[in-house]
């Protein structure tokens, strides 16, 4: 009997499985991943599975029981080669699926260096899955020399390791500053300076020639000329959407695998979720990379294939643990104009971004309060006067009594 086949078993996948068995539908599941382990969270693996802090059993998703208790068919480590859309069947590990719905939540991949960059060489890493960091574990051992290549939010957390486990880490940024990408020059300033305090060699305005080495990484030619030792380096580039699969069965990708509001591709019975999918927003198109989304996304469209009409939106959170510092990110900053600091208690600050009158994101670097006050003003489509922030004797809580819709806006400030 056809019923709901999933393919991918991270957190869209598993969190559409789970709440479609939850709100009843009576029909076989099966969720398929190609690793060999049960759905787990990823966040953790440049944080603190990198430093041993917590294994895989800590990480999992749901009890190992709770598949097959919920009738969820769970194959793992085995990879769909093929969607047959005429027959609507997926082939994976020797067997076909067949499926009423199908949802591809393939999520990304890590971006490599290419060969000419020394990109296949021995002991040059990317941090995306368990078995990328049980691959590189061994190698963080004290004195040795780590090269990472890019100031994102994965290279500052593997720094940061680095640092912790007596490392010599350097990084570099080809961008003038780092997280310049994601964020505004007050929040690289205060992770720049973190880095640089706990002895991380930052290169900014500094890209790889290549890396150098005889089967093994043991050196890197920076753009500048210099030449450095390496131990090992990770690469931390960015990451793609996954695919593939989907455009070899000749549905729409558009910045990923395109699906309307409520999640549906371009074929009526195939839907996608998560970091591989994009989907309308405020009148254009997004993709979005983060776990909120991926939980939020997959329980949505578990709704609609069981026949709602719900449109998605989007309500974007992230996180970055970097030594004992804990970066709380609400929003989405694209096209701001204007940032306000605003500075707490011991160190602590947050950074509000507007676009003219409208809120749009909140960076908050161990301050809780700001990062929940902006969240919920941020969800519940409203704006705050940015003078109101720079107060710091208005207790944060008080902002949310003044905060009003978006829609009067430009009568703030």
């Amino acid at each position: 009997m056809p019923g709901i086949v999933i393919i991918g078993a991270g957190q869209a996948g598993a969190s559409l499985a789970a709440e479609a068995r939850k709100l009843g539908y009576a029909g076989p599941i099966t969720l398929i991943g190609d690793e060999p382990v049960a759905p787990y969270q990823r966040p953790p693996l440049s944080k603190a599975y990198l430093l041993g802090q917590v294994g895989l059993d800590r990480m999992a998703l749901r009890a190992t029981s709770f598949w097959g208790d919920h009738g969820i068919n769970l194959r793992v480590g085995r990879s769909v080669t093929a969607i047959d859309r005429e027959a609507g069947t997926v082939r994976a590990g020797g067997e076909s699926f067949h499926y009423e719905h199908l949802a591809i939540a393939t999520g990304s991949s890590a971006r490599q260096l290419p060969e000419a960059q020394g990109g296949l060489l021995q002991g040059v890493y990317t941090i995306r899955n368990i078995a990328d960091v049980d691959a590189m574990a061994a190698e963080f051992r004290p004195d040795r020399k780590l090269l990472i290549i890019g100031g994102g939010y994965i290279g500052l957390e593997a720094a940061a390791v680095g640092a912790k486990l007596g490392l010599k880490v350097t990084l570099i940024e080809m961008a003038p500053r780092i997280l310049q990408r994601v964020a505004a020059p007050e929040t690289s300033n205060f992770f720049r300076e973190l880095h640089l305090s706990n002895g991380v060699d930052i290169r900014e305005n500094t890209g790889l020639d290549r890396l150098v080495g005889m089967g093994r990484v043991s050196g890197a030619v920076l753009s500048d000329g210099t030449e450095l030792a390496v131990d090992f380096a990770i690469v931390g580039i960015g990451i793609m959407p996954r695919t593939q699969l989907a455009q070899d069965a000749d549905l729409v990708i558009e910045n990923g695998i395109r699906t309307d509001a409520h999640g549906r591709t371009s074929d009526q019975h195939i839907w996608a979720v998560g970091d591989c999918a994009s989907f309308p927003h405020e009148g254009g198109r997004i993709r979005l990379e983060s776990v909120g989304h991926a939980i939020h996304h997959g329980e949505v469209v578990a709704r609609n294939i069981l026949g709602t009409t719900q449109a998605y939106e989007a309500k974007p959170w992230f996180w970055s643990d970097q030594y004992d510092v804990k970066l709380q990110i609400a929003g989405l900053n694209a096209g701001y104009d204007r940032v306000v600091l605003r500075r707490g208690e011991q160190g602590s600050q947050s950074i509000w971004y507007y676009r003219g009158h409208h809120l749009l994101a909140v960076d908050a670097i161990n301050d809780a309060r700001p990062y929940m006050v902006g969240k919920r003003i941020l969800e519940s489509r409203q704006t705050i006067a940015p003078e109101y922030l720079v107060d710091v004797s208005t207790d944060i809580k008080v902002l949310l009594s003044r905060a009003v819709p978006v829609s009067e806006a430009s009568t703030v400030g």
